[in-house]
């Protein structure tokens, strides 16, 4: 089977929660390559950010959100991750029926700095796109995995943060 036949059709919002800033990628209807969108800053009292994601999200018509879980190296979860499942469950609330994903994003952001260093992004100007370029790396590896493995990536995050379990095929 192609991996082609083994996407989901539908576009993809990908999220990169970090404590200043958050970075959004999105894939097209064809769920197969990842862009980048913007950069926004994190509002934790308003959530104008997390309104900003759902207008992007029903506006590209998307059939979910990857958000990224940035374990720590050993695979435990730390204090970032905590702050990210939070965001997850927040977003969950907000979009109903649109799943949102938790997928392990070890490393994203320092892959991100390196593509855009060797891509001739200079230190200063790196700082306003990072976020996104994290974004696009972590949407692109939910799409990869999905296409190589033929199930949607990581785990469901239900309203409030919990992890739904989920039945393999």
């Amino acid at each position: 089977m192609s991996s082609e036949a083994r996407l989901r059709p539908g576009a993809r919002v990908g999220i990169d929660v970090g404590n200043a800033r958050v970075g959004v990628a999105a894939s097209g209807a064809a769920g197969a390559l990842a862009h980048p969108v913007r950069t926004l800053s994190r509002d934790s009292q308003g959530d104008t950010d997390i309104d900003a994601i759902v207008d992007l999200v029903r506006e590209l018509d998307a059939v979910e959100v990857v958000v990224g879980l940035p374990r720590l190296l050993s695979g435990q979860e730390g204090e970032a991750a905590r702050i990210a499942r939070d965001y997850a469950g927040r977003l969950a609330s907000r979009l109903g029926a649109i799943a949102v994903r938790m997928v392990d994003e070890r490393l994203t952001t320092v892959d991100a700095h390196r593509r855009l260093r060797d891509s001739g992004v200079p230190g200063r100007g790196q700082r306003a796109v990072v976020d996104q370029a994290a974004a696009v790396l972590i949407l692109q590896s939910a799409l990869d995995t999905e296409a190589l493995s033929g199930r949607p990536p990581g785990e469901i995050i239900m309203p409030g943060g919990k992890r739904k379990k989920e039945r393999r095929r």
